[in-house]
């Protein structure tokens, strides 16, 4: 009885509407309207992560505002709204509460950190809302699988594991160590190195921990030295990385070769006295202005020069195919766009080329884009590619 009232009120409102039920269904699909299509991201435009948040969060406007010149995907506009986190995880849950429960967004895109999606991650997925192409290589991005989960980077724990295989066997170095940052992305690097480490017959010789906010690593580095370390595995960001090598700079310590991966490949630790000789594994290559470029990376290069007045770095390429990805999955899942319908779209995508070069996939069972990685070393101030299409 209850339930054929029900029915008749529907019927009499969708009547008064001038609706149908296709109709109320696409009103009430989360960040999507007849016009407009909200995706969001919470992201560092201000802690110690910010080259990564600023980089690619203006990369990914820059690919938005050309597809809405151009008249949007099926008619709608794309509208990209950005909260700065920090990279604190409790700014980073306000931020992404306000994303998912007052701005509607269908999903999240370029999300910056390893910790801070992994708290948020949870709340997402209760709200049926996708985590699109986080700003992080922890596993947890893509483990335990999650029909929700995309990513088109590097893992940090396969990028280790790679580092150690190859410096071992490629550059016979017997004693690996591990320095990291305390945190859910430190411990990827430390269980990568351990984990590789064991498979080879080899022993990790010594392991520094210490906060995101330390500032003194004279004791650990000594630590490592009189360890023999001949191979240190860095499990930091930018700050640390810069106030590590300085350190071991300063004690006169040579003859290690030090190895981080894509949360530490920028700019700013090339710029450094101490940088010079730093490895890095990678899953796309910085570029220069001097590089020799294709006419679309060219174009892409100086519109993004004349936008920002700043040269792009690494997080500008990642942001930009990031959202070229994301577009690509909204227009094949057509005008009845649903999470549902990207979530498919996103899995079809299997032989996607971005302009630099580098080639991402997808599948109904796989949701890591990536799967092979770059050595690169600095050279005279600038990031220089070794090796490629290296694994483990």
């Amino acid at each position: 009885m209850y339930k054929q009232l029900s029915l008749v009120f529907l019927g009499a409102v969708l009547a008064a509407c001038g609706g149908d039920t296709e109709e109320v269904s696409q009103a009430q699909n989360r960040g999507v309207t007849d016009e407009e299509i909200t995706l969001g991201v919470y992201t560092d435009l201000s802690g110690p992560t910010a080259i990564w948040g600023v980089g690619a969060t203006n990369a990914a406007r820059m690919r938005f505002e050309e597809v809405n010149a151009a008249g949007g995907v099926h008619g709608r506009q794309i509208r990209y709204v950005v909260e700065d986190t920090s990279y604190q995880v409790p700014k980073a849950m306000s931020a992404a509460n306000k994303l998912v429960n007052r701005d509607n967004v269908l999903a999240m895109l370029l999300a910056v950190g390893t910790p801070l999606n992994n708290a948020i991650m949870p709340m997402l997925f209760e709200n049926n809302v996708p985590n699109l192409f986080p700003i992080s290589g922890g596993r947890q991005m893509v483990e335990p699988f999650h029909p929700l989960k995309f990513t088109q980077r590097g893992i940090y724990y396969d990028e280790v594991r790679a580092t150690v295989n190859y410096f071992v066997e490629q550059r016979a170095k017997t004693t690996p160590c591990v320095i990291y940052q305390d945190t859910d992305y430190g411990v990827e690097i430390l269980e990568g190195a351990q984990d590789q480490a064991k498979a080879m017959g080899l022993a990790i010789a010594e392991i520094s921990a210490h906060k995101p906010t330390d500032t003194e690593f004279t004791a650990a580095i000594l630590r490592l030295k009189n360890a023999n370390c001949d191979l240190v595995l860095m499990g930091t960001v930018h700050r640390d990385t810069i106030l590590v090598l300085d350190a071991a700079r300063k004690m006169g310590w040579s003859g290690v070769d030090w190895v981080g991966n894509n949360a530490v490949y920028a700019q700013v630790i090339a710029d450094q006295e101490s940088g010079e000789g730093f490895y890095s594994f990678v899953h796309m290559a910085k570029l220069y202005a001097d590089d020799e470029m294709s006419p679309d990376v060219k174009a892409w290069w100086d519109s993004y020069v004349e936008k920002y007045d700043v040269e792009p770095g690494l997080a500008a390429m990642e942001g930009y195919r990031g959202a070229d990805l994301t577009v690509a999955a909204l227009d094949k899942a057509g005008p009845d766009l649903t999470t549902e319908s990207l979530v498919k779209a996103l899995e079809s995508i299997t032989d996607y080329t971005d302009i630099f070069g580098y080639r991402v996939s997808f599948g109904p069972d796989k949701h890591s884009g990536a799967t092979e990685s770059v050595l690169s070393q600095v050279k005279d101030g600038r990031w220089v590619t070794l090796e490629q299409a290296i694994t483990y």
